[in-house]
């Protein structure tokens, strides 16, 4: 991959990352994160996912430069 790729893609989850975040403030602060729990958690998977992900292609990036 080339530099402007991993660029790329790392926003790309960072987009992700800012959005799912803000959805589980929402479900928090209506109260649904305990009325829909099992929908929260899906969403906060998919936040964690996203931050792992995101992580592995900022440290394939790294290597690539050193």
């Amino acid at each position: 991959m080339t530099l402007d790729e991993y660029h790329r893609i790392i926003e790309e989850f960072d987009s992700l990352i800012r959005d799912t975040r803000a959805l589980m403030l929402r479900f928090e602060a209506s109260g649904m994160d305990e009325s829909h729990e099992a929908e929260y958690l899906e969403v906060h998977d998919i936040y964690a996912k996203a931050v792992a992900d995101q992580r592995a292609y900022t440290l394939s990036m790294l290597d690539e430069v050193a």
